[in-house]
């Protein structure tokens, strides 16, 4: 599926990009970001801590075990 991500305050800067379209076949949140940090270490830097991250699935706060079907904007933001 593709989604769109959006990378706030030192997300965005860690990434170096404000957002992007992803192929992904994660299932999940948690998938999702376990693909990204695979990419590059920029990425995998940016989600070292997952406890300083917080997810909105097409702009409604979520969990990492959400599931991704049908959602089309997945935004990363610190808390």
């Amino acid at each position: 599926m593709k989604l769109r991500v959006l990378y706030f305050a030192w997300l965005r800067e860690r990434i170096g990009e404000p957002r992007e379209e992803v192929e992904t076949k994660a299932e999940t949140v948690a998938g999702l970001v376990a693909e990204l940090r695979l990419r590059e270490e920029r990425y995998a830097l940016a989600f070292s801590d997952l406890a300083s991250v917080r997810v909105a699935l097409d702009q409604e706060l979520a969990d990492f075990d959400a599931p991704l079907a049908g959602v089309r904007e997945v935004a990363f933001f610190p808390p």
